[in-house]
């Protein structure tokens, strides 16, 4: 039985086991030359024009002075992607791998569905339709494969996917079976964590003395202070540690062919500088870690990176935007034709913002990820109308290597 996310005791023991990162893997296969995909789910709606900056756009400085960083060149500016994008700072290794041809941000993106809600966008996200399903598109499209139909299960002892994590995201859920791991110290609890459970205990006589005596022995102040472990008890951060270890899977002759990880903290609505520094380190150190980890499997693998919907083109009066439309995708890996900007930019001048707030979309989501799915993955593209039921879809071509 899957948990909902909105659940406050999922939303605690998560925490305890892998903060704001799950992974969840599927579809076995025996052929070490097989591609490979990896789908990371950027919960909170991350800021497209943060992460890849219009900088060459004439009206941007009108929307969002204060949260602009410097021009390519300039100390701790943006990385350059060709003379009018710019990738934030703390990508740096993306920023490589698009140097390399590895990676193809796809900006202006959005699925059909135009709601504002996280809850509403990330279950149609999953479900790949405007409305929410009982499964979700990657374990639909995993189930069209060659070679993955439902009576094949009985060769396969271990299912055709694995989730790490306490809960399987809507995206794998469906025909597809799916086992479970929770990997033991992913990651200690947050300082946030531990102050909500002093909270809950502190007027019981017995349990509230005897946990602040014990959170005060692991070196934690009176008030819970958010300084929680350092040396030798600082963790890898969960994300990096479940990218490594999809990759060793992945990597593996025998080993699944389908990976789906989530990252969260993007819901960047005050302080929005400071705010995605942490978020956007942690995607390019997991991504870097998924592709040591995946070694030469390297060279089959796509990884797309989406995010429920973008935020608004105008920042807010608190330094920070709020829930848009048109976002950016990431593409990374070595099957992965980048090295360009791909999507076509609306443009941020006024009339060209969609509903006079938000940056427009011009890709439709579920074309770039069709295009994976037909080119990279070989699912037949008879299959598209079962993984997104709302309306035919043309896959978006010339983003990966292989025929479709």
């Amino acid at each position: 039985m899957r948990l909902s996310r909105r659940s406050a005791l999922l939303g605690l023991t998560a925490s305890w086991s892998l903060g704001r990162a799950s992974l969840a893997l599927a579809a076995p296969s025996s052929g070490a030359q097989d591609p490979r995909l990896v789908v990371i789910l950027l919960r909170g709606a991350l800021d497209g024009m943060a992460a890849v900056t219009p900088y060459g756009d004439s009206g941007l400085v009108a929307l969002r002075r204060d949260l602009l960083l410097p021009e390519p060149g300039r100390d701790g500016g943006l990385l350059d992607l060709g003379g009018f994008f710019g990738l934030h700072p703390v990508l740096a290794g993306l920023h490589q791998l698009y140097v390399q041809g590895q990676m193809l941000p796809v900006h202006a993106v959005a699925a059909p569905y135009r709601t504002r809600s996280h809850f509403d966008a990330q279950d149609y996200l999953e479900s790949g339709a405007s409305h929410r399903l009982d499964s979700g598109w990657l374990n639909r499209a995993v189930s069209a494969l060659p070679g993955q139909s439902i009576s094949s299960r009985e060769t396969r002892p271990d299912g055709f996917a694995l989730a790490l994590g306490l809960d399987v995201p809507l995206l794998l859920r469906g025909p597809a079976s799916i086992g479970s791991y929770a990997p033991a110290g992913s990651q200690h609890p947050t300082a946030d964590l531990y102050h909500a459970i002093a909270q809950l205990n502190a007027h019981d006589p017995q349990i509230g003395p005897g946990l602040r005596k014990g959170l005060q022995a692991r070196g934690y102040s009176d008030d819970i202070a958010p300084t929680p472990f350092s040396g030798s008890e600082r963790k890898i951060d969960a994300f990096t540690r479940l990218a490594s270890a999809a990759g060793l899977m992945l990597a593996r002759a025998d080993g699944p062919r389908v990976a789906a990880l989530e990252l969260g903290g993007w819901d960047s609505h005050a302080g929005q500088i400071g705010a995605l520094k942490a978020p956007l380190t942690r995607l390019d150190e997991g991504i870097d870690a998924l592709k040591t980890s995946l070694g030469l499997a390297w060279s089959q693998s796509v990884v797309v990176a989406m995010t429920e919907f973008g935020r608004t083109a105008r920042m807010n009066g608190t330094g920070g935007t709020d829930h848009g439309t048109g976002a950016v995708a990431f593409l990374a890996g070595g099957a992965v034709k980048g090295g360009r900007i791909a999507g076509t930019w609306p443009g941020l001048r006024p009339g060209q913002l969609f509903e006079n707030r938000d940056l427009a979309p011009t890709t439709d989501l579920r074309s770039l990820i069709a295009g994976v799915l037909c080119t990279h993955l070989k699912m037949p593209r008879s299959a598209l109308r079962k993984v997104f039921p709302d309306a035919p879809v043309e896959p978006l071509s010339g983003i990966v290597t292989g025929q479709a």
